[in-house]
């Protein structure tokens, strides 16, 4: 079983889905829905559209250089099979889920790292912007102070 990847958004096609478009010069092109297929049509390029994971990685969000990568690279050579070799191959990819887990945390982790910071400065500026509409208690008291004190004079006058 042969899982192919889209060519605009890079995700992966099962055999039996999506469409294959087959271009005059020989080349093929499969795409996982309609969406990509007609997006190709129109000659959009990936990384502008940003549901793709081409845009992800141009843009910065997902890890492009990591390692872990080279794993999951298309062979074309075929190996003979050996009982060792597949147990030694299942064990490191479950060690390489781990370590690509692992590094997309700490990715991710260092690319959130100032949206705190810069949330809490938004929201400082937001509040200095609209202060007119907040009411806290210590003011609604002051008010009600004056009130009665205005209360107070009228009454006196």
């Amino acid at each position: 079983m042969r899982l192919e990847k889209c060519y605009f958004c890079s995700s992966t096609v099962y055999p039996g889905h999506g469409t294959m478009f087959v271009r005059n010069d020989g080349k093929s092109f499969r795409f996982c829905r309609s969406k990509c297929h007609k997006n190709f049509k129109m000659k959009r390029n990936p990384r502008k559209v940003r549901w793709t994971k081409a845009f992800r990685k141009a843009a910065g969000k997902e890890m492009t250089i990591d390692s872990t990568f080279e794993f999951e690279k298309r062979r074309n050579i075929p190996v003979r099979y050996d009982r060792n070799l597949m147990s030694t191959t299942i064990k490191a990819m479950k060690r390489v889920q781990e370590i690509r887990a692992r590094r997309e945390r700490a990715f991710l982790k260092q690319r959130m790292s100032g949206n705190k910071e810069r949330e809490k400065n938004l929201d400082i500026r937001e509040i200095q912007k609209n202060i007119h509409l907040v009411s806290t208690p210590a003011i609604k008291q002051k008010e009600t102070q004056k009130a009665t004190e205005s209360s107070k004079h009228m009454d006196l006058d």
